[in-house]
């Protein structure tokens, strides 16, 4: 099965200036990605999708590809990851070239690992699968979720589920914003990035970095520094 994977790096970070090939623990943050993509062995293709000079020398110094740039309809702060993929997936198909799936990976997913790469494409082999994503587990019970309105009144959102245990309640996931693996004849019909028979395999807690902030930039940089530290 050929698979492309590819990396989404626009440039023209406004929060964090150059976040994209901005050093993390010693890499530029995009080289995570791709080298963990070159290292799972899992893809005929890893390239990446930008509109940025500086980012390309990044990513191609990396051991990416960068066979053409983005576009500006897709470089702006309205396009969505499928338009990307879509893009990419038609300039591909433009010069002859088709891949059974696709994996867009996220520039800032300092956590991501070979081995999860492997386990989310171990898992679209299953039958009546159209991709797989990874997921974190919430720590608390969403059914105990609380409200809180403009008077700071309190309340269950969920008043039936007042008294249940928690550990009588159905575990919530969210998404661990690292990868998404699709079938491509799966997104060709859907046109979304999480499809309809989407699979999910669960990472812990520390996985699911959301970097929109130079604080977040910090506290993710001293966490993985100190969990790589321990191993």
């Amino acid at each position: 099965m050929s698979s492309l994977a590819i990396i989404t790096a626009r440039g023209g970070s406004k929060r964090i200036p150059g976040k994209n090939i901005r050093p993390f623990l010693g890499k530029p943050a995009l080289g995570w990605p791709v080298e963990a993509a070159l290292n799972s062995a899992c893809f005929s293709e890893v390239m990446v999708s930008t509109d940025d000079e500086a980012i390309a020398a990044t990513a191609l110094a990396h051991g990416a590809t960068l066979p053409f740039m983005r576009s500006s309809e897709t470089a702006n702060d309205h396009a969505t990851l499928a338009d990307v993929v879509k893009e990419v997936l038609d300039g591909y198909a433009a010069r002859g070239k088709t891949f059974d799936s696709v994996c867009c990976l996220l520039a800032t997913a300092f956590s991501i690992t070979e081995v999860s790469l492997r386990e989310a494409f171990a898992l679209l082999e299953v039958p009546e699968t159209d991709g797989v994503m990874p997921v974190v587990r919430f720590g608390f019970p969403i059914q105990r979720a609380l409200y809180m309105n403009e008077r700071r009144e309190v309340g269950f959102m969920h008043p039936e589920h007042r008294l249940t245990r928690s550990q009588d309640l159905e575990p919530a996931f969210h998404d661990s914003g690292q990868f998404y693996l699709l079938k491509t004849a799966a997104f060709a019909s859907q046109g979304r990035i999480i499809a309809d028979r989407m699979r999910g395999i669960e990472l812990p807690w520390y996985a699911a970095v959301d970097i929109d902030e130079e604080s977040d930039w910090q506290r993710a940089e001293a966490l993985l520094s100190h969990l790589r530290n321990k191993t």
